[in-house]
């Protein structure tokens, strides 16, 4: 089983001209080349809950008829996804298949065919999930499980730790401003996620 955490971060690297006025750059073009300029960053983190599963399963056999083969294997799928869909939260689906010469003992000869079909099963109902997985496990084999964040919950747990950023950066630069009386403004600002810059 891969479980995998996003921890969500946000930093937000400004520039903040330290004014002797509040007067807006248009209006007094040398306020800022005058101005005191202070680099200040902040950043917050917030970890993502593992919400969503994913299953993948597979079903390999050996013939050495590949028509054989191939009705043998895609039978087997088809009964699975049939299967699958008695599930509503669960979304399934055809992952790949691939078929491979069986050779002899010398290597040079094929003797057969080796055919395995992959599924994939995605859900946030890991309840569901797991109980499809136990009856599918019938007749297929499990390769993996993963647990990890939605991308709707990666976005929302990064909105969350962009507030929590800002907030932090306006207490930071309020602090600056008031030690040093003077007001402030932002002049730049970059805010990025998980290391991405947007």
């Amino acid at each position: 089983m891969h479980i995998h955490t996003a921890l969500q971060r946000c930093l937000l690297i400004l520039a903040l001209p330290l004014l002797a006025s509040t007067a807006s750059h248009a209006t007094e073009p040398k306020a800022d080349s005058a101005a005191t300029t202070v680099e200040l960053s902040a950043d917050a983190r917030r970890a993502a809950p593992n919400d969503l599963a994913t299953a993948t399963l597979y079903f390999e056999a050996d013939d050495r008829n590949p028509g054989t083969l191939a009705r043998k294997v895609n039978s087997a799928i088809a009964a699975a996804l049939e299967q699958a869909r008695a599930h509503a939260t669960v979304k399934a689906k055809s992952a790949g298949t691939a078929t491979f010469p069986v050779h002899g003992k010398e290597g040079r000869r094929i003797e057969g065919w080796r055919m395995r079909s992959d599924i994939q099963l995605e859900s946030r109902d890991l309840p569901a999930l797991t109980e499809l997985v136990g009856k599918l496990q019938g007749t297929l084999a499990l390769s993996g499980l993963t647990l990890q964040p939605s991308p709707e919950t990666r976005k929302s747990t990064a909105d969350l730790a962009t507030t929590d950023a800002i907030r932090a950066f306006q207490e930071r630069a309020a602090a600056i401003a008031a030690t040093l009386n003077k007001p402030w403004r932002i002049r730049h600002l970059s805010v990025a996620h998980g290391g991405s810059p947007r």
